[in-house]
């Protein structure tokens, strides 16, 4: 469509979008081309990058930690999803009513929106700590008797999963708690006056208006859980063993701590094709390219 086309059908034309395709262009597209070109080169970051064709994607069958790191971030990334969704939903819902109460507990609990991943990983560092913090108390009530919970390979990926869900899911409780405001307030009154339920308008009613706002939040914990790694390198560094070293840990370490770089971009262009990957599998199963404004333009 041209530029005045546009203009007349009410729309902005292809000019208003021009800034931020050149800012995609110079600080994501150009910087991916080039993980995709050291993904084929030996590069230890200080000498110049020397070709080695397919070495690096033969390197990666061969790599136990890749295929294990690989797995720990599908199974991150689909607890995630199960623990956030199906925490924040409810709670987003429950937040959208009015009242006082309602109001506080729900500044309370968007504090950890406003907490940096580092500060998040230190905090939750020294309430685990078998020697002062919580899981020196919590630690025996599950099998751990010296409260060690983040250094025992059996609990040590379900506290990280707690973390990370702990930092998000008042972002996605956001979310929902916007869009359940939005939802008509005619289809409650009607539902009530059918005798419906609390839980029979909830699942009638609510979540099905929320059906977009589901399919956004799910694309950005995908995203979110498939690229997260801060917490993790803070909170365990990948242990005890590689019992939590998911993909874009092990992808950093074998960047920053073995220096090689290639290698490590083979692992970006991995987690970039997953990524992308998962969001349009996402975007096609649940008809996400279907949603329109019904503001287009304005």
């Amino acid at each position: 469509m041209s530029t005045t086309s546009a203009v007349r059908a009410g729309r902005p034309g292809p000019v208003w979008v021009a800034p931020a395709l050149a800012f995609f262009g110079l600080f994501a597209l150009l910087p991916m081309l080039a993980v995709v070109y050291l993904s084929f080169t030996a590069y230890d970051g200080l000498n110049p990058p020397q070709w080695v064709g397919l070495d690096n994607w033969t390197r990666l069958g061969a790599d136990p930690l890749f295929t294990e790191s690989l797995q720990l971030s599908v199974g991150l990334t689909v607890a995630s999803w199960l623990l956030q969704t199906g925490i924040a939903l409810p709670l987003g819902v429950w937040l959208a009513r009015r009242g006082r109460s309602r109001a506080v507990l729900g500044a309370i609990f968007f504090v950890p929106l406003l907490m940096s991943s580092a500060a998040i990983a230190v905090l939750w560092g020294t309430l685990l700590d078998p020697n002062f913090g919580l899981a020196s108390v919590l630690g025996p009530l599950v099998g751990i008797d010296d409260g060690n919970i983040i250094g025992d390979s059996r609990y040590a990926f379900a506290a990280v999963l707690l973390v990370i869900g702990w930092q998000y899911m008042p972002f996605h409780t956001l979310l929902y708690q916007a869009a359940a405001r939005a939802v008509p307030v005619q289809l409650y009154e009607a539902a009530r006056i059918d005798g419906a339920g609390r839980w029979r308008t909830f699942f009638s009613i609510t979540v099905p208006q929320l059906r977009d706002t589901i399919i956004t939040s799910g694309v950005l914990i995908v995203v979110g859980s498939m690229t997260t790694f801060e917490v993790v390198l803070i909170l365990t560094g990948g242990g005890p063993g590689t019992s939590t070293r998911i993909l874009p840990l092990h992808m950093y370490l074998e960047g920053f701590r073995s220096f090689d770089m290639g290698y490590a971009s083979a692992l970006a262009v991995v987690l970039l094709v997953i990524g992308t990957a998962l969001s349009l599998f996402i975007a096609r199963v649940t008809g996400y390219r279907k949603m329109a404004s019904q503001r287009e333009g304005m």
